[in-house]
């Protein structure tokens, strides 16, 4: 899958979820989220400093076999990142923003869950602002699509 430039539609989608996310973290009805991890990565800590910052309450597990948590929970190798995380019934692999998540438990389609594939860049925990990347949506029965792009 390749990358593809921020459009306008999600740009909008974005703002407004600037916009949301506060209002629903305030409300207190974001569902909790279970992160498995590595002991030892930095960049996974940043993400669940900006999933806390969003307003979830995070659970962290740090794991010495990160591949097993992914098996365990159906994450396509090509879709893989350096976390997993669980939030209702929806796996979070990788560097996911917050915006994204909350989209995903407000439109709830049939999916296993959404990946920021590999380790993006300029992705919430890595912080280095610049590289487009994409957020895919996987598990679904018509397959893999994007999601977001960033």
């Amino acid at each position: 899958m390749t990358s593809a430039p921020t459009t306008r539609r999600n740009a909008l989608r974005l703002g407004a979820a600037c916009i949301v996310l506060p209002l629903v973290a305030r409300a207190g009805t974001l569902p909790p989220l279970t992160v498995w991890k590595d002991a030892s990565c930095g960049c996974c800590g940043g993400w669940v400093r900006h999933m806390q910052a969003a307003g979830f309450s995070v659970t962290v597990h740090d794991t010495g076999d990160i591949a097993a948590v992914k098996r365990a929970r159906g994450v396509p190798d090509a879709l893989a990142s350096c976390h997993t995380a669980v939030v209702d019934r929806y796996v979070i692999e990788g560097h996911v923003p917050a915006a994204d998540v909350i989209r995903l438990l407000a439109d709830r389609p049939e999916a296993r869950g959404v990946s920021a594939p590999g380790m993006p860049a300029s992705a919430p925990g890595m912080d280095e602002p610049g590289a487009p990347y994409t957020v895919v949506l996987f598990g679904t029965p018509a397959g893999d699509s994007v999601f977001a792009t960033h």
